[in-house]
């Protein structure tokens, strides 16, 4: 394979940014029609390049979506791809290729920055905080890796840095269970005074910087995080990435927390909005972009370098702590016109802002082509006339031409992950089949709707909220669609085990 005419013209192979935020959803930023938050570093972005309205992460949870964007295969096909334990081994094989191995072929330096949540260690033998972790990121094709384990809501609380443990102890180990209370410290269940913010009993383990958490934890006190800087700590990683390897090409994964719970912004950035601490995070967000694209700027490397903004699911607002999202959420639409968020299969759990700027490249423009987030290890490979080996990232599709706005064709259509279920987009139709999909709502309460026989058909232009159940009217395109999904997915009507897919989570 050979590298696209634009990379080859350019002085050396684009640098590759990807920005993946989470649970922002498709109506949290400025430029898809949120007024009471400002984004304008993502807005300029968008400006500046191509904004897509069909774009799709794989899954409405956050495991399963990074695991396809990294893997180029959908989520459901790994078993253990599911919302894991800060204490899970590694679900991805260090022999099954990446977007980070496979940019390495191509001479890229890679990283990895902020949230990771696919595993650590090996599945025979329990995971040593104390030592060396590995597999992790580094088996996996990066070069350089700082990055918690999992995420902010759980144990252990600590960064990660190239496989060890940043600011640890050696008289201080830690240690780390999801099964039982591990030592005498306090917990969100007995100490709710301690809180900074109240939290229901999922997450009302292990207090670490007056926030209670999943899981339980002993030692490593210095090496434990402050929340509020948290964000400031994996922007300031991300740029000394960017200026260390500023002469040659590089591939960085910045995966940033926000706005994903416990929300604890940085005291500057409180009241930056007006939808409370979750609006406030996605401001903070957006001015750690502008930071980025300012590096670049002043390093002389933002004309080459390819950079995408997406999220991993779509939003919620009450996920485990009070912290009045809910309440201060007014009018906001935080999927924008759709159905749904995280955890579900409506539209609103998976489809998500997708922005790709290239300045030397892309010119601006809107697309509406479909686009998933799976796609992106091919067209990478297609990018950099990377050879990607046989039988791996089988779900990914070269959408090179579309990502950088010389073509409208997406893809045939995206199969979309919920907890429990699958369901299928093709074109202007929406197909849920029979069974039940689960949603988290008000009070962060779970619950399923019933989908009767056979199956839900939406038609999406006309019913972007999928009210309108129109499958007795159109049996032959709902039949259709079923027979598309089974055979693209292998499963038997779309229904997954729902075991763990919550991960622990409470009302599954």
């Amino acid at each position: 394979m050979t590298a696209l005419p634009v990379a080859r013209a350019a002085e050396r192979l684009p640098n590759v940014i990807i920005i993946y935020a989470d649970d922002v959803g498709y109506g949290d930023l400025g430029c898809y029609g949120a007024t009471q938050v400002a984004t304008p570093n993502l807005d300029d972005l968008a400006a500046r390049g191509i904004r897509f309205r069909a774009a799709y992460a794989t899954a409405s949870t956050c495991t399963p979506s990074r695991y396809s964007l990294l893997t180029g295969e959908y989520a459901f096909r790994n078993r253990n791809a599911v919302i894991l334990p800060g204490n899970a081994p590694l679900i991805i094989d260090p022999q099954k290729p990446t977007i980070a191995s496979l940019l390495k072929t191509r001479g890229y330096v890679t990283g990895l920055v902020g949230k990771w949540h696919l595993g650590l260690g090996k599945a025979s033998r329990p995971l040593d905080w104390n030592g060396e972790i590995a597999p992790g990121p580094r088996e996996l094709g990066f070069d350089y890796a700082f990055h918690m384990a999992a995420t902010g809501d759980r144990v252990p609380s600590v960064y990660i840095e190239n496989g060890r443990v940043v600011g640890l102890k050696p008289d201080d180990p830690i240690a780390v269970s999801y099964r039982e209370r591990i030592g005498d410290g306090p917990l969100g269940t007995t100490h709710p005074e301690l809180l900074k913010v109240q939290a229901d009993e999922q997450h009302a383990q292990t207090i670490v910087n007056g926030v209670s958490r999943i899981g339980y934890m002993t030692g490593g006190r210095e090496a434990r995080w402050t929340d509020e800087t948290m964000s400031d700590t994996f922007l300031r990683q991300a740029v000394g990435f960017i200026q260390q390897h500023k002469d040659e090409p590089f591939f960085l994964y910045y995966a940033a927390h926000e706005n994903h719970v416990p929300r604890v912004t940085h005291p500057r950035f409180r009241h930056a909005s007006g939808l409370g601490v979750r609006g406030d995070a996605v401001a903070q967000l957006d001015w750690n972009v502008g930071v980025l694209v300012d590096t670049l700027q002043d390093l002389g490397l933002l004309k080459n370098t390819l950079i995408i903004f997406s999220s991993d699911n779509g939003p919620v607002l009450n996920d485990g702590y009070a912290d009045g999202a809910e309440a201060m959420s007014g009018d906001h639409a935080p999927a924008g016109p759709w159905r749904g968020g995280k955890y579900s299969v409506w539209e609103g759990g998976t489809r998500v802002p997708l922005i790709v700027s290239w300045r030397s490249v892309v010119k601006p423009g809107l697309s509406d082509a479909l686009v998933s987030q799976v796609d992106f290890f091919a067209s990478l490979a297609a990018l950099t006339g990377a050879e990607t080996p046989v039988d791996c990232a089988t779900d990914s599709v070269d959408l090179l031409p579309v990502l950088t706005g010389r073509s409208d064709a997406g893809r045939d259509h995206v199969i979309q992950q919920g907890v429990g279920t699958l369901a299928i987009r093709m074109g202007p139709w929406k197909y849920v089949p029979a069974g039940a999909v689960t949603t988290r709502g008000s009070g962060g309460q779970f619950s399923k709707e019933k989908i009767e026989e056979p199956g839900a058909l939406y038609y999406l232009p006309e019913d972007p909220a999928e009210t309108r159940n129109v499958a007795a009217s159109y049996r032959a395109k709902a039949k259709q669609l079923a027979t598309i999904l089974n055979e693209r997915s292998g499963l038997v009507d779309g229904q997954l085990s729902s075991g763990g897919q919550l991960g622990g989570a409470t009302g599954q």
